[in-house]
């Protein structure tokens, strides 16, 4: 019997507690309805299990509306203190971990508003005055991605400075290049590092580019109209460090292009990634032995004592799965729905959060293993030296020396790579006589083009391999990364 009370004054609290959130619901919006939400609609609807992330940026968007509705005589100064002083008391109590989240207020502006309130009286009440949920939310979700864009910015820096630390360190470390996985000609480490670095950069300005198109304020827009209110929108959007107010309200509610253009920027820059990481995985193979792993950035077996498996750079290779996935869902979320804002929209934080977690976590990852990176510069240039890999440079010996054309050339190349091929040696151990039964005008001079460091040393052109070139490209590749890294005049001014 006493099982059965203690279940049923669980049950009446529960229900207390359900119903003293319906409650507060209703306060905030439910004039129109005479009763409230059944439980699954309560479930569909409520987004506060997600969007709580939102909460610095919301109760920041909620300050600069409060001191723009006091500028502009719409609440008294008395109000807009209090509702700093409360607002500062949310955030307090969300960062200590001391406040209760409730689905029955659905979603994080409710929460901060109902606490506010709570807090202060009829002042927190004031400060939903002139703006919307939808004008509130879209606000709060540009912050919150700004701050991502911002913290790969910094990311993006020192991801880059180690691929040119690596790159420098290897500049001349000789290695087979690649075309179809099959070894094409020789290039240094330096080199093929430095193609990472490049993608590096324009995924960085990708980002930058992102940024700079999403940095205006929604906020004011109200629901999809505007307001009567004489509200200045450019006030709030300064505040906000926005560079200026949306120009259509419709736009300014109902766009999501910006969390999609992040989402494409990042899918880029995670197959950039990904590609990255599925070098280290075939490199760390037995197979080509051109790098061990650490123990930092490596996993053994349950059953095989002797593996060390490449699971981070696995794990990088696979989230671009996840990531190029949110961009792909959140176009279906958008692709058909009409001005202004729908519930649907609801959807869209949920994966760009987790891909900006999932990319955020790729970019760290990576940046550790090629800090940690140990190639074996030996197997490198053994394989550097397989495949005929200098066969290019034998025809262009021909072109340069003996004026023929360049078919022609290659033709004659082929001939001598299939008596190489034949006599199971490389072309610079093949007899000079051998060549000459080929193409008689040969002389002993190809020797000297034959060989790996022969072949690399003379790609000088602007982008080749050359180690001296190599070197000028990191060397510009730092002025790059300086230049940016810089403050410019108006950014020290403030």
């Amino acid at each position: 019997m006493g099982d059965q009370e203690n279940a049923k004054k669980t049950g009446d609290a529960a229900h207390g507690k359900a119903s003293e959130g319906q409650t507060r619901q209703q306060t905030m919006w439910g004039g129109r309805f005479g009763a409230g939400p059944s439980a699954v609609m309560q479930e569909i609807n409520a987004s506060i299990g997600f969007d709580k992330r939102l909460y610095a940026e919301d109760i920041a968007g909620s300050m600069a509306h409060a001191d723009m509705l006091a500028a502009t005589g719409i609440i008294s100064a008395a109000d807009r203190d209090a509702i700093h002083k409360g607002l500062g008391q949310v955030k307090a109590e969300i960062e200590a971990g001391e406040f209760t989240f409730d689905p029955a207020l659905e979603d994080i502006h409710m929460h901060v508003e109902s606490r506010l309130r709570e807090i202060v009286g009829d002042a927190g009440a004031r400060l939903h005055t002139a703006r919307s949920r939808n004008d509130q939310v879209a606000t709060d979700f540009r912050l919150w991605c700004r701050g991502a864009v911002d913290r790969f910015d910094g990311l993006y820096a020192d991801f880059i400075h180690t691929l040119l630390d690596v790159a420098e360190a290897h500049a001349a470390t000789l290695m087979p290049g690649f075309t179809h996985l099959q070894t094409a000609q020789p290039v240094t480490l330096g080199h093929h590092i430095m193609a990472y670095a490049e993608m590096a950069f324009r995924d960085r300005a990708r980002l930058a580019d992102c940024r700079a198109r999403l940095n205006e304020s929604p906020l004011g827009a109200a629901a999809l109209a505007g307001t009567g209110f004489p509200i200045d929108r450019h006030m709030t959007a300064a505040a906000l460090e926005f560079d200026r107010p949306m120009a259509n309200s419709l736009d300014a509610v109902s766009s999501r292009d910006f969390a999609l253009e992040l989402m494409a920027a990042l899918s880029i820059a995670s197959t950039h990634l990904s590609r990255l990481a599925d070098e280290i995985v075939l490199w760390a193979t037995p197979a080509f032995g051109f790098l061990t792993l650490s123990d930092s950035f490596s996993t053994g077996s349950s059953i095989m004592p002797q593996k060390r498996n490449p699971d981070a750079a696995e794990l990088v290779r696979a989230k671009v799965g996840r990531i190029a996935g949110a961009l792909s869902g959140l176009m279906m979320v958008m692709k058909g729905l009409p001005l202004a804002y729908s519930k649907d929209m609801q959807e869209d934080k949920e994966p760009v959060f987790q891909a900006v977690d999932d990319f955020e976590l790729c970019l760290v990852a990576m940046t550790g293993m090629m800090a940690d990176f140990r190639p074996n510069p030996d197997a490198m240039r053994n394989a550097a030296g397989q495949g005929f890999s200098t066969a290019t440079d034998l025809a262009d010996w021909l072109v340069r020396e003996l004026k023929m054309p360049f078919r022609d050339a290659h033709h004659v190349t082929g001939a001598i790579v299939k008596l190489a091929e034949n006599q199971k040696c490389d072309l610079a151990a093949l007899p000079l006589v051998d060549m000459q039964s080929a193409e008689p005008k040969i002389t002993e001079a190809v020797f000297d083009v034959l060989s790996v460091e022969a072949s690399v040393a003379s790609r000088t052109s602007f982008g080749g391999t050359a180690p001296d070139n190599v070197r000028a490209q990191i060397g510009a590749a730092r002025e790059k990364l300086t230049a940016w890294e810089k403050p410019t005049v108006t950014e020290s001014k403030q």
